[in-house]
C-alpha cells in the first residue's frame, strides 16, 4: 500500500527477517514471495489489504490468493491501520482514509500526511481481518 513494500518473516510470532524493496509492488512481489517460499517453511501468509492503493492491493491479493490456492498455505489479511498505529492513509489527491474508532471513513486534508508503516516485531496480539477480500473502500474509477 506504500513505498518500500515491506515483507516480514516471523517464526513463533517473532519477527526473523525483515525485507524492504523500493520497487513497484507489481515488479517484485512475485519474485520476493517465491524465494521467500523456497528459503522457509511457510505456516500461513498475513497482508495488508487495505485501505490504500488499490492497484497494490489487488496484485498482491491475486498474487497472494494464487499461492493459497496452490500451495495451500492460508491466507489471512490485517488492516493497514494496524502498521501505522492508525494515521490517515493516503486514498486519492487531497482525501485520506481515517479510522475514527472502528468506522473507516475519506476526508479532505489541506496538508499531505507523511505515510509510515512499520511492521510488527510480535505478531502475537496483531488482528486480524474476518476476510481476507481486499478493502478497497473507493469506487473503481
Amino acid at each position: 500500500i506504500a513505498k518500500p513494500f515491506q515483507v516480514g518473516i516471523y517464526e513463533n510470532n517473532l519477527l526473523i527477517k525483515k525485507i524492504e524493496i523500493d520497487d513497484f509492488i507489481s515488479e517484485r512481489l512475485v519474485d520476493e514471495v517465491v524465494s521467500i517460499i523456497k528459503s522457509f517453511k511457510i505456516d500461513e501468509i498475513i497482508y495488508v489489504n487495505g485501505p490504500g492503493s488499490q492497484m497494490g492491493i489487488k496484485l498482491t491479493y491475486i498474487a497472494l490468493k494464487s499461492i493459497e490456492i496452490i500451495k495451500n498455505i492460508p491466507l489471512k489479511a490485517c488492516s493497514a491501520f494496524t502498521l501505522n498505529g492508525g494515521s490517515p492513509i493516503k486514498a486519492m489527491g487531497k482525501l485520506y482514509f481515517i479510522k475514527e474508532k472502528e468506522t473507516i471513513i475519506t476526508k479532505k486534508l489541506e496538508n499531505e500526511v507523511e505515510m509510515e508503516f512499520e511492521l510488527k516485531d510480535n505478531i502475537s496480539d496483531l488482528k486480524l481481518e474476518d476476510t481476507n477480500l481486499p478493502d478497497y473502500r473507493l469506487p473503481a474509477v
